[in-house]
């Protein structure tokens, strides 16, 4: 996991550039109301504290990028995919990978959400309502 940011939210956030489109798909899901887990949280998503499998996975079902921001408890994530990407398929098949239960696991203490559900159960996708290019 690269970040390309000096975390401040007002200097903006860097993005790859891809050869050609790209998909991106939001999702949302919020954190237990605790300053101390929320720490926690975020300190296992700092560079170099994510597992190499849940990485490798993430890249092996075909997502190029993946961002997770916060405020407050809740988290918002964009996933950028190639545009033949089948978001169910993929998140079917990443359910099924090495570590990814005992990941799933790990974070759902942090989560307002079943400890035993998959993380597409988890992270609510979001409809966009306005786009500007």
């Amino acid at each position: 996991m690269t970040t390309h940011s000096t975390n401040r939210p007002d200097e903006g956030y860097m993005q790859k550039k891809f050869d050609g489109p790209t998909k991106r798909f939001c999702q949302t899901l919020d954190l237990k109301d605790d300053p101390d887990l929320i720490a926690d949280y975020c300190r296992l998503h700092e560079e170099g504290h994510v597992w190499q499998e849940i990485l490798e996975g993430i890249r092996s079902v075909g997502i190029l990028e993946m961002e997770i921001y916060l405020l407050g408890t809740r988290l918002f994530m964009i996933v950028e995919t190639p545009t033949d990407f089948d978001w169910q398929a993929a998140m079917a098949r990443l359910a099924t990978l090495p570590r990814q239960a005992e990941w799933e696991a790990l974070t759902a203490r942090f989560q307002q959400a079943s400890a035993d559900a998959a993380s597409a159960e988890k992270w609510q996708l979001m409809q966009r309502i306005f786009h500007l290019y």
